[in-house]
């Protein structure tokens, strides 16, 4: 497995420094992946209802855009 490394610039100096990711930044990175991939979900799962009920009315996105205005 690759190790996943952060990279550290300093503004001042112009140094940038590379290095191993900490057990808390890896943490970190797992908890912002999971919340990405929920809020994926949860975003499709929406798209989802709003296309079933157009469908149900028989209206296209575009028409739907038009009566609501």
């Amino acid at each position: 497995m690759t190790k996943i490394q952060v990279k550290e610039y300093n503004c001042e100096t112009g140094e940038e420094t590379i290095r191993d990711a900490t057990a808390e930044e890896l943490e970190n990175i797992k908890v912002i992946a999971e919340n990405h991939e929920a809020r994926k979900a949860e975003l499709a799962a929406k798209e989802a209802a709003r296309q079933a009920m157009l469908d149900r009315l028989g209206l296209t996105a575009d028409e739907a855009k038009l009566l609501l205005g």
